[in-house]
């Protein structure tokens, strides 16, 4: 074997270590607590507002800091994590949004509340999109889709798992009861994390000063003696290009503009849904525990369409899949208005409401991962998904004046319906214009 050799090829070229899982599943977890604590405010929303007397409009605000801190902690963490590393970062995430949502279990009012989902928004906006580039990072070409599916699926299980312990949680201990466990549990898991979680292989390859990290890292991945070889980067940015300039350079700029128009979109719904169906469904005539069951199909329906998309994609492209996936979403969206009075309908459809859109979320995430060198995949993983949360943003804050501008539940889901559509349009005109047929998906050397 030669001195020196890229750490592409040393992942690629080795078999799926104990090392690796370790990472995965603790991305997993990080993901999980992330999703978790990122739908909580929609799951409580219904027993805030009884306890406060608040009508939906005023919730607006809460979700509102909270998907904005999430836009912000995306825009600024991203850059800082291809800075300094992603394990840092990951470390900051994880205690910021652990610390704000323990807090927010005693606010005395809707405007400390806010401030508090504003802190947690920053945290959770950081560390979603360092943990896929993690997984990323630390996956080989081969089963790098897959990887990165299971790492988000933790998010889509979060929201899932938030939907079925308030409705368990609060009727018990009430809405506090479910912040304080959402606090609690990532706060739990630092140790952990600071202790097992490593940084970047790829990362550390293009830092000449960390070839030793870089090698007893290696030696765990392979199991062989790596103290005589030199480990270099896949590739390497030239100094004057800053990582944001590096996801508009090369020919990048029609992809990212696309790629973030359909972010907006996809979150734009999934946003508005998880935060506004759980009161939607309470003001239909469901009680607190009914609706945020319901309200959980849309994550599992997100876990397994999330899996089940991406042994899809690997067979015939992420485009015509994620195009697919979001038509058949908009079908299943506007005919939801016609079976909101049959619970088990209602919630057939909410479960393929959350695999055509969360599930299509993550075949964004994949190819956002893909398409940027290392020297910038956490600004374009990080930019792109700022951009979702724009559009989350919006959905989230326009839910209760489209519910009551609708007028009724038929007109309201007409309505959303519109937005997946115009998603799958833009995926549609990528595959048109062949950036499915350029957009390494997945690539031996990124």
């Amino acid at each position: 074997m030669s001195s020196s050799v890229r750490i592409g090829d040393v992942i690629d070229g080795a078999k799926i270590s104990v090392y690796q899982v370790i990472v995965l599943t603790l991305c997993f977890l990080i993901v999980l607590v992330d999703g978790f604590d990122t739908a909580v405010i929609g799951y409580i929303a219904p027993a805030l507002r009884e306890e406060w007397g608040l009508a939906p409009v005023q919730l607006a605000p809460v979700f509102g800091a909270g998907l904005f801190g999430l836009m912000i902690g995306s825009l600024i963490l991203g850059p800082i994590a291809d800075a300094i590393g992603r394990k840092r970062i990951l470390l900051v995430c994880v205690f910021l949004f652990g610390i704000s949502t323990l807090v927010s279990a005693y606010s005395p009012s809707v405007a400390i509340l806010t401030g508090l989902r504003f802190l947690t928004g920053l945290g959770l906006g950081g560390a979603m999109p360092t943990c896929i580039t993690l997984t990323s990072e630390y996956s080989p070409a081969r089963r790098r889709m897959i990887m990165v599916t299971l790492s988000w699926s933790g998010f889509t299980a979060g929201l899932a798992l938030g939907g079925l312990l308030a409705a368990q949680i609060i009727p018990v201990f009430g809405w506090r009861g479910v912040l304080i466990l959402g606090g609690v549990v990532p706060l739990a898991m630092l140790p952990f994390l600071a202790f097992f979680l490593p940084e970047s292989v790829r990362f550390m390859a293009s830092r000449p000063g960390q070839q030793d990290a870089l090698r007893k890292v290696v030696e765990r991945i392979t199991g062989e003696d790596w103290s005589a070889r030199v480990i270099l980067a896949d590739e390497s940015a030239p100094k004057s290009q800053s990582s944001i300039s590096q996801i508009f350079n090369e020919g990048r700029a029609i992809n990212t503009v696309l790629l973030w128009s359909a972010f907006f979109c996809s979150l734009f719904v999934f946003y508005l849904i998880t935060s506004w169906l759980p009161s939607l469904l309470k003001d239909a005539g469901y009680d607190i525990a009914h609706a945020s069951r319901i309200g959980a199909m849309v994550p599992i329906g997100g876990t397994v369409g999330a899996i089940l998309l991406a042994l899809l994609m690997d067979r015939v492209g992420p485009y015509r899949v994620l195009a697919t996936s979001y038509l058949g979403a908009a079908l299943v969206i506007a005919a939801t208005g016609y079976v909101i009075n049959d619970i088990y309908l209602l919630a057939g459809a909410v479960f393929l409401i959350g695999f055509g859109v969360a599930g299509a979320q993550n075949g964004l995430n994949l190819v956002s991962a893909n398409i940027y060198p290392t020297t910038a995949r956490a600004t374009g993983v990080s930019w792109a998904m700022a951009c979702g949360r724009l559009g989350s943003i919006a959905g989230s804050t326009m839910g209760a004046w489209m519910i009551g501008a609708a007028g009724d539940t038929l007109t309201f889901f007409w309505w959303l319906a519109l937005p997946v559509l115009i998603g799958a349009s833009v995926i549609f005109a990528l595959y048109i214009i062949g950036l499915g047929k350029r957009v390494p998906m997945p690539s031996a050397s990124t």
